[in-house]
């Protein structure tokens, strides 16, 4: 059993002051990962769920297997357990968060939820907490009809700031990046990252390249939510946890260039397209604006948040991730298909799926300008037999 609260937190090493046990919600991603060694090797019990069963290394560390979205999973954990603090990583629809934010918050001394700097509107200047949402300035009747990401976020943060409770802390990160996720503009590591490692071009587009991003080191992020974590100065408060400086995702490639050739002692080639091949509304929404973020809220929050530079970080994690030879999650191979078009170079067999509907499927892809209008046509045919 826990000891007393105060003999706890004199054993606190200065990253967290106002808590003693804390739940994860959701906290086996790259973000959470750090965020749970942070609390726990500064002394506080943690509880962290996950869908699949994990044994914990730590002796702070509990993994508790179950579904976060599911209330009747979520609620006698909350009732039983005496929370300081509820640190909620898990993706909700927006229908979903209503039934579960009265549960969240009522059940802890704070809550923290996760939204994202995704929620912003185009900004001409450095962006503020107080900066326009999308949801409030958008006019796209089309897209304000759907639950895309940035939208359900806001959305969800209204239900906070509406409701009776005040004991909520929203925290908005931009772009997070660890030796697990590294991203180029709207790819993750396995769809630029993984065809530099098997010698082809990664396709990346003009229209991005040419935007400001900011990029933060996970670590650093999870840092500053653990120093947050039971602090009543931030009840009721929205904090977007940023790094310093911004760069052009044409001179985030570059650095990628220099480490890939560093570690692996080979060239990364990028052949440029006009424009993004998703026309997605991350593409729209998010990667087409120049993203330049004004930290000073947080920074005046967390007096030692001094996050590492995005050269440094992203030299550090892409090493690591070369050097360790860590794996790549489920690759898309008609997302490679259509690359691989573009670029004229071919996966090779044992690259593929090993069924004969996955090699099928990229070969059509690959060889057919139209193939991917054939694909779906064949899935509209066999849907309504």
């Amino acid at each position: 059993m826990p000891p007393e609260d105060d003999e706890v937190i004199q054993k606190f090493s200065g990253s967290v002051k106002y808590i003693v046990k804390v739940l994860v919600s959701g906290g086996t991603g790259a973000m959470g990962g750090y965020l749970v060694k942070i609390l726990a090797d500064a002394g506080a019990y943690v509880d962290v769920t996950t869908r699949q069963k994990r044994d914990s290394q730590n002796e702070n560390v509990k993994y508790i297997q179950g579904d976060a979205h599911d209330i009747s999973f979520m609620r006698p954990l909350l009732e039983k357990s005496s929370y300081d603090s509820v640190i909620d990583f898990m993706i909700y629809n927006t229908n979903q968060f209503r039934e579960h934010y009265e549960m969240l918050t009522g059940n802890t001394k704070h809550y923290m939820f996760f939204s994202s700097s995704r929620v912003y509107a185009d900004s001409d200047s450095p962006i503020k907490e107080s900066s326009p949402r999308l949801l409030d300035v958008c006019e796209d009747k089309k897209y304000l009809e759907t639950d895309e990401y940035a939208l359900t976020k806001a959305r969800q943060e209204n239900i906070l700031m509406n409701g009776r409770a005040s004991n909520w802390t929203i925290i908005r990160p931009y772009i997070t990046y660890s030796n697990e996720r590294l991203q180029l503009g709207v790819y993750e590591k396995e769809r630029w990252l993984y065809r530099a490692i098997h010698g082809r071009p990664v396709v990346f587009s003009r229209d991005i390249a040419e935007r400001y991003t900011t990029m933060t080191y996970g670590h650093d992020v999870a840092g500053a939510i653990a120093e947050l974590a039971g602090n009543r100065n931030a009840f009721g408060q929205v904090y977007h946890i940023t790094g310093d400086d911004s760069l052009r995702w044409s001179d985030i490639a570059e650095i990628y260039k220099e480490v890939f050739a560093k570690v692996t002692g080979r060239e990364m080639k990028i052949e440029y397209i006009d424009r993004a091949i998703d026309d997605t509304a991350q593409w729209k929404y998010d990667r087409l604006y120049d993203r330049i973020f004004d930290n000073s809220k947080i920074k005046s929050a967390v007096k030692d948040f001094r996050p590492v530079s995005i050269r440094e970080g992203l030299t550090r994690c892409l090493s690591e991730f070369l050097n360790d030879n860590h794996a790549f999650r489920r690759i898309n191979f008609i997302s490679e298909a259509r690359m691989d078009r573009i670029t004229k170079t071919c996966a090779l067999m044992k690259e593929l799926p090993d069924s004969f509907g996955g090699k099928a499927k990229y070969f059509l892809l690959r060889y057919f300008p139209f193939g991917f209008r054939v694909l779906r046509f064949m899935k509209k045919i066999l849907r309504r037999r």
